[in-house]
């Protein structure tokens, strides 16, 4: 079975498009063939793999008309299928509350769709609203970028706190990841952060780091994932190294034997 992993973090700028993007572009080449989900109304993740025009060919389509989420599915150049965003997704919020129906409306869609036969990576927005918990609600697991700065540090322990306010409504708790992006080995604050981060996370902490390199920065300005761009750099190794870790870790689980990379 597939694992449903939402990236999150109450903090904009840390790296969540660009985990989701990479993470899944290293699981197309080990054949894992991932489903991505676009839950930003800036639309970030989709203008780089797969853009629309309308919102009735985006995620907001299956909120607003209720339209399935393999209607609106579009094919990922590095393979694998995206549900993509749009600037309408704004309006989920105010348009239909928060209630049980609608957190719960994108596991139903998601299960009704593909029912955990493959790999789903969901990108939030930076804000805790209907959308974000709706990713949250629809996943197993979250995995939570903090770019090494103090207020990315202190995102993370605002979402650990909500998960664990979260648990009672769930009926379990929330497994988690902390995954230290943007990380220069040459900056005594990086080593800092993550001497706080594994102080009180344990092994809840990625051991893989992101290094900050040109490569991972330059290429969704260039609508490419960080293989296709850059194949040999840090930023594609580091990536690759991620989901090795998740997937001996168990905290990606996989219906099918994943391949070597190409």
């Amino acid at each position: 079975m597939g694992t449903r992993l939402t990236v999150f973090n109450q903090k904009g700028g840390v790296g969540k498009t660009t985990t989701v993007l990479n993470l899944g572009a290293a699981m197309a080449r080990r054949g894992l063939l991932p489903l991505l989900v676009d839950l930003d109304a800036q639309s970030h993740l989709s203008s780089i793999l797969n853009p629309v025009a309308s919102s009735s060919e985006s995620l907001f389509a299956y909120y607003n008309a209720g339209k399935p989420l393999r209607e609106v599915v579009r094919p990922i150049r590095f393979g694998g299928e995206l549900v993509p965003a749009h600037t309408e997704l704004v309006k989920v919020d105010s348009l239909f509350g928060k209630g049980p129906d609608i957190l719960n409306k994108l596991k139903n869609g998601l299960e009704a769709g593909w029912n955990g036969t493959r790999p789903v990576l969901i990108d939030c927005c930076p804000m805790l609203g209907v959308l974000s918990l709706s990713g949250i609600f629809a996943s197993e697991r979250v995995l939570i970028p903090i770019s090494t700065d103090y207020l990315a540090l202190r995102g993370a322990f605002a979402l650990d706190h909500t998960l664990k306010a979260l648990e009672h409504v769930l009926k379990h708790r929330v497994e988690r990841r902390f995954l230290l992006t943007r990380f220069d080995a040459r900056r005594n604050m990086s080593h800092d952060i993550a001497e706080q981060l594994t102080s009180r996370f344990g092994t809840e902490v990625c051991q893989t780091r992101i290094t900050e390199t040109v490569g991972l920065a330059e290429s969704p300005a260039v609508g490419k994932d960080i293989f296709a761009h850059a194949p040999n750099s840090k930023g594609a190794q580091d990536y690759e190294a991620l989901l090795q870790e998740l997937l001996t870790t168990g905290f990606i689980e996989t219906e099918t034997r994943p391949q070597v990379a190409a």
